[in-house]
């Protein structure tokens, strides 16, 4: 344990994003995704959900300043009728630690697939809601 450092988050975990460079992106995944069968690098944090491990990640994380849409989300599949409300907290907490913005690319869930494979990381959770798979793409640290 370290001071100030979220029991959510994992040593495994922390390596990882202090591994990471700028442009690198990392998923966090929701229990449906098939992250095993995607993932470089697989990290698992079981019995958390999404919002609060991106919660606990964007304190550290800086969201990438040089593109125009740091964070990308699976779009719903069309004739799908879920909609996903799980989206409203992730927008309220991009907004609170990128500056008040929230600017989010939506890919089709086969394009998700491939960029998500592409990834630094893959982080499995225990979320349960539909459409809860997000990619961060990882900013500077100037500080």
């Amino acid at each position: 344990m370290l001071k100030g450092i979220p029991a959510i988050i994992s040593p495994e975990l922390i390596k990882v994003l202090m591994e990471m460079g700028h442009g690198d992106e990392i998923v966090l995944a929701d229990a449906n995704f098939p992250a095993a069968s995607k993932a470089r690098c697989l990290v698992r944090c079981d019995g958390h959900n999404v919002p609060d491990l991106l919660e606990a990640i964007l304190k550290y994380f800086p969201l990438d300043t040089y593109v125009k849409k740091p964070v990308v989300l699976m779009e719903v599949v069309a004739g799908d009728p879920v909609k996903p409300v799980i989206w409203e907290k992730y927008h309220d907490i991009i907004k609170k630690y990128n500056n008040g913005s929230s600017a989010i690319e939506y890919l089709e869930r086969f394009e998700f697939y491939n960029r998500a494979s592409r990834a630094y990381a893959i982080v499995t959770s225990s979320e349960m809601a539909l459409y809860a798979n997000i990619i961060l793409k990882k900013g500077v640290v100037s500080e």
